[in-house]
Parts: structure tokens; C-alpha cells; sequence
């Protein structure tokens, strides 16, 4: 497959498959709750028309390893199954079982990293390893779900994230690996036409789960076959990592129930003061973009400016979340 089909058949499939969903609206009809951003009910199930267009590219992209094939075929498959969440509502219990499963089947067939992500990072022990890409893979699979809560935003995340790993496994030469990810980057795209503020159609779980399994698991391929390090691919999607990993320490401090629905993240504190859809994900967008080409920059630096640069993105984004809060904090005062 050339890189234009690698991006044209995706989006395509995924662009049809979403216009239908959302003239069909029906059953899968995104009702406003204590956790929403929105007002008024909107058609989801836009992942089902991201997964149809990686499926679809499958049948053209160049031969992959076995085990990317089992890392697509089981996101594919973790997307089936919570579109039966996105129907019925299942009990986190069972979400994490499933979710569980998947992780140590592709820890099993050896989708381990066997160092942290930190630049220049010695070897794990391999049971280290593989049990922190365990708890990775869950992890990004949740967040993402997590992080899905605003006009545009899971759909960004998707094509710039992808997008900066089809260069970074094009740079490391890993062809086919960087038409799969050009591929979920363009599928993506087919999808955020319709998602974009005001959305007219949401991803739900069906696809933010499965994006979440392949964001984790491309980044470990890339890391264990030599194509960029563990923390590169992490940098690609530290505007997500960083927002769920930290809001999610903070209640449980709190001692919340981590599983309920809240409006506590990052990006939805800015919503509700009065930044809007549009305006936070295009500000967010740009953070996306910054990271990425950052993740690409970098590769080729010494350890020691890798170092130089982790430390000035974790600035950032303390600065950033410093912000934040801040203005949250007087926010609530003048309620």
C-alpha cells in the first residue's frame, strides 16, 4: 500500500460509515450527565467507523509482524465488546476483567517493554517488564476513555498521536509499521469531520477504548523493536497521559470513587470556565502538535538533552496545570 491509499481508504471508510451513524442517530443516542460537557443528546458509536477503516486498510497495508496483527485484531475485538458497554452499560468489574485478559495476552506473546519510559533507562528484569507493560496497556486503555469528554478532542488526540508514530517508525525505518499508524491516524480523521465543535457525532467507548489498547501497544512495539524509545511515544501523548494520570492521583488523595463519572480533568475545568469547545481544543491541538514534533526532534538527541528536554515538558505542563487551578480555585470563589 502506497502512503496516500495507507491514509485514503481509512478515512473514506471511516468518513461513510460515521455520516450514516449520524443520520441514523437511534439507539446510541449520548444522553448530557453529571459527567458531560454537552447539552443536548448526541449520536455515538463514531469509533465504530474508525475501527471499519482500520480494518478496511488492513486488506492493503504491506505484510505486518504476527504480533501486530494480534495487537489490531485485539483492539478490534476490545472495540466490539464495549460497544455492548456503549449499549448496556456493563459494571466496571467487567470492563476491567476483559481489559485484564487482553493486556496479558499481548504481554504473553511478548508486546513487553523491558525498560521505563525515561531517556536512556537501564533494563528491567523482564517480570518488571512485563508487568508494568501490563498496567501500561490497561492504563492507556482507560484514560483514553477517560479523556473523551469533549467536542473534537479523543479524535485529535488520535490523528496527531498516530500521526507523530508514523513518523517516528517511517524515521526509524519501520515502513509497514508507519502505514498502520498513518492508517489509524487517517481513520481518525474520517471521523473527526463530524466531531469537531459543535459535534455532531461522539466516538463512545466502542472507539476510545480501542484507540487507547493501540496508542499503548504501538508504543511498545515501536520501543522493543528499536524504532524510537519507550519515552518518545509517551511524550506523543502526553497531553492525555498527563491530564488522566494526575487527575486521577488527585481523587484518589481525595478519596474518591475513581470509577464514578466527574468533571474534574484538565481539560473540562476549562470548559466550564467559559473557554468553550472550540477554543480549548484548538489550544489543546497545539499542544498535541508541540509534543509530537518534539518526540520526532528528539530521537536523534544525546541522552542528555533527552533529558534536558523531558524536563522542560514536565514544566510545562506543571505550569500549565498550575494555571489552571489557579483560575478554577478563584473561579469558585466568585460563585
Amino acid at each position: 500500500m502506497t502512503p496516500e491509499w495507507a491514509m485514503v481508504v481509512p478515512a473514506s471508510v471511516a468518513w461513510l460509515l460515521c455520516r450514516w451513524l449520524v443520520r441514523a442517530g437511534g439507539r446510541l443516542l449520548d444522553h448530557p450527565n453529571e459527567r458531560s460537557l454537552h447539552d443536548t443528546p448526541v449520536p455515538r458509536g463514531g469509533g465504530i467507523g474508525i475501527l471499519a477503516g482500520i480494518g478496511a486498510a488492513l486488506a492493503f497495508l504491506p505484510s505486518l509482524p504476527v504480533l501486530l496483527l494480534w495487537l489490531v485484531g485485539l483492539a478490534l475485538a476490545l472495540g466490539a465488546f464495549s460497544l455492548l458497554d456503549d449499549l448496556f452499560h456493563l459494571s466496571p468489574g467487567v470492563r476491567f476483567l476483559v481489559q485484564g485478559a487482553v493486556a496479558t495476552l499481548l504481554v504473553g506473546l511478548g508486546l513487553w517493554a523491558p525498560h521505563l519510559p525515561l531517556p536512556g533507562s537501564p533494563d528491567l528484569p523482564p517480570l518488571l517488564g512485563m508487568l508494568f507493560s501490563g498496567l501500561w496497556l490497561v492504563w492507556m486503555t482507560n484514560l483514553y476513555n477517560f479523556m473523551d469528554g469533549m467536542d473534537g478532542f479523543a479524535g485529535g488526540m488520535a490523528l496527531f498521536g498516530f500521526g507523530a508514530l508514523a513518523v517516528l517508525g517511517w524515521q526509524g525505518g519501520g515502513w509497514a509499521y508507519a502505514l498502520l499508524c498513518a492508517a489509524v491516524a487517517a481513520a481518525a480523521a474520517g471521523f473527526l469531520w463530524f466531531n469537531l465543535p459543535p459535534a455532531r457525532l461522539f466516538m463512545g467507548d466502542v472507539g476510545s477504548t480501542a484507540l487507547g489498547l493501540l496508542a499503548a501497544g504501538l508504543v511498545l512495539w515501536g520501543d522493543r523493536s528499536g524504532l524510537f524509545p519507550f519515552w518518545a511515544g509517551v511524550l506523543v501523548f502526553a497531553p492525555f497521559v498527563v491530564d488522566a494520570s494526575v487527575t486521577l492521583l488527585r481523587r484518589l488523595l481525595r478519596g474518591e470513587r475513581i470509577w464514578r463519572a466527574h468533571r474534574s480533568h484538565y481539560y473540562q475545568r476549562l470548559v466550564q470556565l467559559g473557554w468553550g469547545h472550540g477554543r480549548t481544543v484548538f489550544w489543546e491541538y497545539l499542544l498535541m502538535l508541540a509534543c509530537g514534533l518534539s518526540a520526532v526532534g528528539a530521537v536523534r538527541l544525546s541522552t542528555t538533552l533527552q533529558w534536558i528536554l523531558a524536563g522542560g515538558w514536565a514544566s510545562v505542563f506543571v505550569g500549565l496545570m498550575g494555571w489552571v487551578d489557579r483560575t478554577w480555585r478563584r473561579h469558585l470563589v466568585k460563585e
